[in-house]
């Protein structure tokens, strides 16, 4: 044995000229790489610097804190002096909240004249290059697009080149471990919540993770090569019961034990059946994998410290941007939803970003408190004394057991009142990043069930940012897909004051139900009249009681709860002027050329008044919901008349997808 060992060490390990040759492959793979992204970074900066023109823009979105609430009089005045009560005869289209948006001022809370200062606007795709959008926006699967097939592929077939240039892969066993051992950084740096390159480049984490999956895939399989050549060599020459006693191998074996388990725990059955047992092989097979691969080959310490650097800023990342703080937590039943109010954090976010809660109570199980979930935040930063609001769908076992204790906390006057309990909340994250949605002419906003908090937050931030004259958009879409009438209910409130408080940019909401309602709907449902944008007929709509006096108590009850937009304690039996309810589903291209029509028509009636934005700059189209529904949207925007996307500056997408 003692003869066999040194030249089976020798064959391991490889010659000094074929060790130097396969490190300096795959580091000029690695190079290349790094080549591919300072481009595109480069293409990327003058969005980001865009961005950080915009100083309440990108001061905002990285570390969450408290501030005094103190109550915008700008608002209350621009309010009550733009909405007399509607007449019986007025339509949502001819209603006053569009037609004297005109005759109103914006004004401080001295009084004077605001000054505008609407944001600066980059698109993100320049005019010749808007027809290649169309088909890399294409979905060849549920969520996966064109470009990101093309990235992939890009990718692949780069290590494939490394792999079999000037090597045979059946007899040169060192190569596939070097591109094994390369490419492990890419995997950490993809995987990572605070993700500079990321922020840079102007994708969260959520948009970067499949990227993530498909490299961390190909290492594992470089890795399972390696060691299958060798068990095979090593079973030939008859030396196999010697060699795998050898130290190098049994770290050998440790390694690709840990790579194939973290992949096995990897898949969508273990992610949606056994989170916990996913990140659990994830965090202990990466910490085994680090020594391991430094006992097994000496020679990968650069890339082993480069992936403990990234593991270990990541982390303490994390720490900085958490926050141990008290919730008030209620169900709210007919969203199937628990709400979570977290009055000492109300600053610190952009609309649309989410932050990862834990809920650190007995009542949520053993290890319930270990477990991290991902939620929209649905409120603007200093908003509101309820300080930062979240809709946490019950969805599975962690969410289930959180509206239970919800609703343990007995009831209150005006329904159920909720209990509190002792949260993580760590962020925040994702969101629009380098996107600034004031800055693009038209807004439409898709949501599907609890997605909606992602709309609600964007629409009141942009309703706000409008009445600061910090906006561009000149008409917002929203399109609400929910299962029953019933799930507008808790909701309708602020719905309802978001509609009063769009006093220059009309806000025109549409709610589709997808089931027939059953048993006791609210009262509101019989004041409902159908969308014209529906894909089924709608169904005959009810008369609506529009009296003077009840519509006269019915703005100044709204105008009253203009301090706390998310009290649910009074609900509307009436739908304001431009909400609408039907049954089926939207008919979503109809909407966003409405969007694109209406951008167009005013920027040509009054081309050179400042404060209806002397450029369109485009329509934003954001979509929070299930993949399917994302899948749809993104079809929807590719469906777009070349013409009148170019005449409105161009329509960009931006997706948060539930499930990532």
């Amino acid at each position: 044995m003692s003869a066999l060992a040194p030249k089976a060490v020798t064959d391991a390990v490889g010659g000094p000229a074929q060790e130097l040759s396969d490190a300096s492959m795959v580091y000029n793979i690695n190079m290349l790489f790094v080549a591919l992204l300072a481009i595109y970074t480069i293409i990327r900066l003058p969005r980001l610097f865009s961005l950080l023109s915009i100083p309440w823009e990108w001061k905002n979105g990285h570390i969450l804190y408290y501030t005094p609430y103190r109550p915008n009089r700008r608002i209350v005045q621009a309010m009550h002096s733009a909405y007399p009560p509607p007449k019986d005869n007025q339509t949502d289209e001819s209603h006053t909240l569009y037609s004297h948006a005109h005759h109103v001022q914006r004004l401080t809370e001295k009084g004077a004249p605001v000054t505008m200062n609407p944001p600066s606007h980059i698109p993100a795709c320049i005019k010749p290059l808007r027809p290649i959008l169309t088909p890399l926006r294409a979905r060849i699967a549920p969520g996966f697009s064109v470009a990101q097939l093309l990235v992939m592929s890009m990718y692949f077939y780069s290590l494939l080149y490394a792999a079999f240039y000037r090597s045979n892969i059946f007899t040169d066993s060192a190569r596939t471990a070097w591109i094994c051992i390369s490419q492990l950084p890419f995997v950490f740096i993809f995987a990572q919540k605070n993700n500079v390159l990321g922020f840079i480049l102007g994708y969260g984490y959520e948009k970067l993770n499949f990227f993530h999956r498909f490299v961390g895939r190909l290492v594992v399989l470089a890795a399972n090569i390696h060691a299958l050549h060798y068990f095979y060599k090593w079973s030939l020459k008859g030396t196999f019961t010697q060699s795998i006693k050898l130290p190098f191998a049994i770290w050998g074996i440790v390694t690709i034990t840990c790579f194939n388990m973290i992949v096995f725990f990897s898949t969508q059955y273990w992610r949606q059946r056994a989170y916990n047992l996913f990140l659990a092989t994830h965090i202990i097979g990466f910490i085994v994998i680090m020594p391991a691969l430094y006992m097994h080959k000496p020679a990968t310490l650069p890339y082993t410290f480069a992936c403990i650097a990234l593991y270990a800023f990541d982390h303490v990342a994390r720490l900085v941007k958490s926050r141990l703080a008290v919730a008030h937590i209620r169900p709210l039943p007919e969203l199937d939803l628990t709400r979570v109010e977290i009055p000492t954090i109300n600053a610190g976010w952009r609309a649309g970003q989410h932050v990862r809660l834990r809920v650190i109570s007995v009542k949520m199980g053993w290890l319930g408190w270990a477990e991290v979930h991902p939620f929209t935040i649905a409120s603007v930063a200093e908003s509101g004394p309820e300080g930062m609001v979240l809709m946490c769908k019950r969805a599975g076992g962690w969410t289930r057991k959180l509206h239970e204790i919800a609703k343990s906390g007995g009831y209150e006057e005006g329904g159920i009142g909720g209990r509190e309990v002792r949260v993580v909340v760590e962020g925040p994250y994702g969101g629009p990043q380098h996107t600034v949605f004031s800055s693009f002419s038209a807004a439409v906003f898709v949501a599907g069930g609890s997605g909606i908090t992602f709309a609600l937050s964007a629409i009141q931030d942009l309703v706000q940012k409008d009445l600061r004259g910090a906006s561009r958009v000149k008409i917002i879409e929203l399109i609400w897909i929910v299962p029953n009438p019933a799930c507008l209910a808790p909701v309708l409130p602020m719905l309802s004051m978001l509609v009063q408080q769009s006093v220059f940019t009309p806000l025109r909401i549409s709610v589709f139900y997808t089931r027939a309602p059953t048993g006791k709907q609210p009262a509101f449902f019989a004041a409902a009249s159908a969308s014209p944008f529906a894909d089924s007929p709608p169904s005959p709509p009810h008369p609506a009681s529009r009296s003077g006096s009840a519509s006269q108590s019915q703005y100044q009850r709204l105008s009253a709860q203009i301090s706390n937009l998310s009290s649910s304690a009074h609900q509307p039996t009436h739908f304001p002027p431009g909400l609408t309810l039907a049954p089926g589903k939207p008919t979503l291209l109809k909407f966003i050329e409405h969007a694109i029509n209406h951008a167009i028509n005013m920027g040509n009636s009054n081309p050179k008044d400042v404060d209806e934005a002397l450029n369109l700059t485009g329509v934003i189209v954001g979509v929070c919901g299930p993949v399917g529904l994302a899948d749809d949207v993104a079809a929807a925007v590719s469906g777009v008349d070349p013409l009148r996307r170019d005449q409105v500056g161009g329509v960009e997408l931006h997706e948060e997808v539930f499930g990532w």
